[in-house]
């Protein structure tokens, strides 16, 4: 799923592409009146949409889902921060460098998948906050470079990109 938020002028901006067995639309049960983002599928999906009082009364009756989700919010709450402190302190190559790991699961509890779906430059660029002419050029020196390949199925990436997040 990718999430979407729209300015009063009418720019949009990607707010998070959620894999799959995400959660989204948990600010009300913050008591959060309307919703800050709007949800896209990006690939075939199931989803399954949870009543507000059927999702407190299983979070106060299933300890272990509610610790599950618990952990899930945290994590994204967290992954948020860091994107936006990456956004503030870093350039435009190395937060496509970082999210391109990111969504290959370098760095995460779960094992790597490097072959990213295919997910146009435009996107990209909506993500990380620059245009899709730059995502194109850090894309293509990626590609020169060694980091990642393109095949039929979507993108390939490799670890050796983390060089480009940890260079100074």
């Amino acid at each position: 799923m990718k999430l979407t938020v729209v300015s009063k002028r009418g720019k949009e901006a990607v707010v998070a592409i959620l894999p799959e067995a995400s959660f989204f639309g948990e600010g009300c049960l913050a008591g959060q009146p309307l919703r800050m983002s709007t949800a896209h599928s990006v690939m075939r999906s199931s989803i399954i949409r949870v009543d507000k009082s059927a999702m407190l009364e299983i979070l106060h009756e299933e300890p272990a889902f509610a610790e599950g989700f618990l952990a899930y919010v945290l994590a994204r709450n967290i992954r948020m921060e860091a994107d936006l402190v990456d956004h503030l302190f870093n350039s435009s190559e190395k937060r496509l460098a970082r999210l391109l790991l990111l969504m290959a699961n370098f760095g995460q509890e779960s094992r790597p998948v490097p072959v990213i779906a295919k997910m146009s430059q435009e996107t990209l660029a909506d993500m990380i906050g620059t245009t899709r002419s730059r995502v194109s050029f850090f894309l293509n020196r990626f590609r020169e470079l060694g980091f990642i390949d393109y095949d039929g199925e979507g993108m390939k990436v490799h670890s050796s990109l983390i060089s480009v997040v940890l260079h100074d």
